[in-house]
């Protein structure tokens, strides 16, 4: 299965090692992490390539799992895309350090969208696997 994961790169990268968890996770399920962040894609040089590759990702996806403990209005918009314009299950996950989780994602009721606290990896990792 393909999922898209999303997570902050140029926004707050305060919970970025759990960016890089979801995507070890991902893989270790066997499914294709899509991400520039995964060994298996090169990296963008500028925003257009970034943007339309992206966007490709996710309309080739199946599911986003999505690292929301930070704010990043790039991982916003990326759910709210997921959700409404090509309408698959989202999972945002965010950790239960963190108090910065939007309202509009805490109180959003798309039924394509499951919102979970993580303690830590192995919790993290038992709630992609029943997401997915």
């Amino acid at each position: 299965m393909k999922i898209y994961c999303a997570g902050p790169i140029r926004g707050d990268t305060k919970f970025q090692k759990s960016y890089f968890s979801i995507i070890k996770i991902v893989e270790f399920l066997g499914h294709e992490a899509l991400t520039e962040l995964s060994s298996n894609f090169e990296k963008s040089k500028n925003s257009l390539s970034i943007y339309e590759r992206d966007i490709t990702w996710l309309k080739n996806a199946h599911k986003l799992i999505a690292e929301v403990s930070g704010p990043s209005t790039g991982v916003g918009y990326e759910i709210a895309y997921a959700l409404h314009e090509i309408q698959i299950p989202v999972l945002a996950l965010y950790s239960t350090k963190s108090n910065k989780i939007s309202a509009m994602l805490l109180d959003n009721t798309s039924p394509l969208l499951t919102i979970q606290s993580y303690e830590n990896s192995e919790d993290m990792k038992f709630k992609i696997k029943e997401f997915i």
